[in-house]
């Protein structure tokens, strides 16, 4: 071989060596705290540095001159920062860490007597600090510690969590309680992932939705994307005065103080209308998912009452980067309170790939983890099911699928018909809702995606809130998500995940599934605005007599209804069991012909034909429902 083609094949190994060299994950030779494809507990989560700060956000909402700040309270490895490693950041920030707590005990943050932190809520700092993270808690603008107004989804509290990975990165500015320097480059590199539940978690989907440099990836669980279709349903309110009912539960500062921003959430809300507009433009992070860089690793549970099920699935469906789903049976509940030990080493070995490099294969497993029955968990390559496709469903006269199609029904709206009245019993006549059923399935039916309903409508008001429900009637073993506990009961006894000090333990109480026997269970709902048809970016009263085509979206779903079973469609007007409706009551007409429901089934599955309702009973609940009716803090 020749000296030259020799020497270009040494530079080529060179710089082979070099980019293997960089893109080289952290290794036991340079990193103690990785062992194999894994971080491990080696350093001294009771002798790790705690500090408190407050970062120059940029911003001045509360218009006193001074510039906002928030308070970030962390924990890191000191002898990482003595042997000159620079760690990866778990941080969570959130708008609870005063007033209400984190978690399924509802912790609240800790200070020494000098104000320094000492007890985060959670576990992560347990957990995640002896194995070479470092973890950040933030209170939002205007909460807790921090300056500033909280305005609720908004640019403040977006960006004012964003400045925090921009101090992380070197671009801004932070000080001690003292006023001397913070500086975070000498300990970090900058790498960050985001969690959090509820709030906590659609402040991760906001900020991710900027595209922030140094966001590796977000964990949001049970979280909003939109915080217009968390306070409205299609044009329908779910409570008056809502935003500025969440800003008074969280808020550490006086009302004089954030005036104009409380102006702005009680009157650019528009209550009034119930209509999408600027206000609620610049809080819904949809638009803006193709700027999103991080990995996202959701979960939400399936029956989610509070933060409801489109939230996760719009966004899912519009994420174009590495991402992962979990879907339980529950309702508003954090995957830490159901399968504890699964989670935990799944959260692990996933900040362990994103934020240290480890090639633990995560990227290669399942792309989604369901909940196919009560403990029950069965990973699938991804959600919604690859053959899930749009089956178009007629109604006929109180049947699915009927084998004579046509006709029409009536009723009047009712505004005191509760949810559990309105699905009980279909083949009763009941004031103000009609329930149309399919025969008994011959097979198994799976529902993976976003079901909804279109009504062709002729009311003698100018609105009215339409809702639709689809039920599984039929006995089956089921989560309780409507119980007290949304789905779990917490048991006396503990189990620790990580290490702990005086001041913070690692320990929770253990929980389990709370499973019932019921003969009958709401798959999912939808609720929408008969003037908000057209848009809801504006009102289009409906003229009394005149016929419209109106569709009822769903909330995502995934759900398999079992063979001898029957699927039920329930329809009614006011539900104040989930929203705050202004009833007009309206009767409405409703023509079967040009109604339909449309369902995602997968495979090749279909209902089959009926020629007549099948006779179904059902007794009432062994316990009271909750009434998910807001305000609720999410």
């Amino acid at each position: 071989m020749s000296k030259p083609r020799l020497r270009w094949l040494a530079l080529l190994a060179g710089v082979l060596t070099a980019l293997s060299v960089t893109a080289t994950p952290a290794s036991a030779s340079t990193t103690p705290y990785v062992h194999g494809n894994q971080t491990v507990p080696v350093y001294s989560y009771a002798n790790a540095v705690r500090e408190s700060v407050w970062v120059q956000t940029g911003l001045d909402n509360d218009h006193d001159g001074v510039g906002d700040k928030v308070a970030v309270d962390l924990v890191r490895p000191r002898e990482a920062a003595a042997d000159r490693l620079k760690v990866p950041v778990v941080m969570e920030a959130s708008p609870y860490y005063a007033c209400c707590g984190r978690g399924n005990e509802s912790e609240l943050k800790g200070y020494d007597p000098s104000g320094t932190i000492s007890k985060e809520p959670l576990y992560y700092d347990n957990y995640f600090v002896p194995r070479g993270y470092a973890f950040v808690a933030v209170d939002l603008p205007g909460t807790n510690r921090s300056t500033g107004c909280e305005d609720v989804g908004g640019r403040e509290e977006v960006l004012g969590a964003e400045a925090v990975i921009d101090w992380l990165n070197g671009r801004a500015k932070a000080v001690h309680a003292d006023g001397t320097p913070a500086v975070a480059t000498t300990w970090t590199n900058g790498k960050v992932g985001m969690i959090g539940k509820s709030w906590d978690g659609s402040v991760a989907n906001g900020v991710a939705a900027t595209g922030v440099d140094g966001l590796k990836t977000i964990v949001p669980i049970s979280s909003i994307s939109s915080w217009y279709d968390y306070e409205r349903f299609n044009g329908v309110l779910r409570s008056p005065s809502y935003p500025f009912f969440l800003n008074q539960a969280v808020t550490g500062r006086p009302d004089a103080d954030c005036a104009a921003v409380l102006d702005s959430l009680n009157i650019d809300s528009d209550d009034a209308t119930g209509n999408f507009n600027a206000f609620w433009a610049s809080r819904d992070f949809r638009p803006d998912a193709s700027k999103v860089r991080a990995s996202v690793f959701v979960v939400h549970g399936i029956n989610d009452t509070n933060v409801t099920t489109s939230q996760f699935a719009l966004w899912w469906s519009r994420l174009r980067v590495p991402k992962k789903i979990w879907l339980s049976q529950m309702s508003h509940v954090d995957p830490f309170d159901i399968r504890r030990a699964d989670w935990v080493d799944t959260l692990h070995r996933w900040f362990d790939f994103y934020l240290q490099g480890l090639p633990n294969g995560i990227d290669r497993a399942p792309r989604a983890s369901l909940e196919t029955a009560p403990g029950t968990w069965t990973d699938q390559p991804s959600w919604p099911a690859a053959d899930a496709r749009p089956v178009r469903v007629p109604l006929g006269d109180g049947v699915l699928n009927p084998r004579t199609p046509g006709g029409s029904t009536t009723w009047t709206d009712n505004p005191g018909l509760t949810e559990e009245q309105a699905v009980a019993d279909p083949n009763a006549t009941i004031s103000g809702r009609v329930a149309f059923l399919s025969a008994p399935l011959t097979k198994p039916v799976r529902i993976s995606g976003i079901p909804h309903a279109t009504l062709r409508v002729r009311a003698d008001r100018p609105t009215t809130e339409l809702t639709a429900r689809l039920v599984d009637y039929g006995t089956a073993s089921r989560i309780n998500y409507l119980g007290p506990g949304e789905g779990i009961t917490t048991l006396g006894t503990q189990s620790c995940w990580g290490s702990s000090t005086p001041a913070d333990d690692a320990c929770y109480l253990d929980t389990a599934e709370d499973v019932v026997t019921s003969d009958h269970a709401v798959l999912t709902r939808g609720w929408q605005d008969a003037a908000h048809h057209v848009s809801l970016r504006f009102r289009t009263p409906l003229r009394p007599g005149t016929w419209y085509s109106i569709d009822v979206p769903m909330e995502a779903t995934d759900q398999t209804v079992a063979t001898g079973h029957v699927l039920g469609l329930i329809l009614q007007q006011s539900d104040e069991d989930y929203s705050s409706p202004d009833p007009s009551g309206a009767t409405v007409r409703l023509d079967l012909r040009g109604s339909s429901l449309t369902l995602p089934l997968t495979g090749r599955a279909g209902l089959p034909p009926a020629a007549a309702a099948p006779t179904v009973t059902t007794a009432p609940p062994a316990f009271a429902p909750r009434r998910p009716h807001g305000p609720l803090l999410p």
